[in-house]
């Protein structure tokens, strides 16, 4: 019975190893689709994968220079109703950065020469007395 269960257990790491490698596989294919290259991040592929068809979407609507505040707007306004409030954007060229973000909720990111920083703050109610 030891045997069996063992087997199993082989098996079944050896299915999600085979899964992750496709998802990897699927995530870079879709960077490469996108000209999208990660410079840090701790968000969840399918979270990333969302920010980079945004981004693009967006970008490719207007030809030419980018509208930087639209698309920081645009991706805080998406991400604030589909994974909850306190999303923030920043979009630029040339910007310095040190931010506090909730685990899972941040991404650096540069789409063709525009680099995009999103992160996820907490937060809490405030306590008036």
């Amino acid at each position: 019975m030891e045997r069996v269960e063992l087997e199993l257990e082989r098996r079944s790491k050896f299915l999600n190893s085979l899964i992750q490698k496709k998802k990897a596989k699927e995530h870079q294919d879709q960077k490469e689709e996108f000209n999208v290259r990660v410079r840090a991040s701790d968000m969840p592929l399918a979270l990333q994968n969302r920010a980079f068809s945004l981004s693009r979407e967006l970008l490719n609507a207007t030809p030419g220079k980018a509208d930087n505040k639209r698309l920081a707007l645009a991706l805080k306004k998406d991400f604030d109703s589909a994974y909850g409030p306190a999303w923030h954007c920043i979009v630029g060229t040339s910007f310095g950065s040190y931010v506090t973000h909730s685990i899972g909720g941040f991404i650096y990111f540069q789409i063709d020469k525009v680099y995009v920083l999103l992160f996820k703050t907490a937060v809490e109610p405030l306590d008036h007395q």
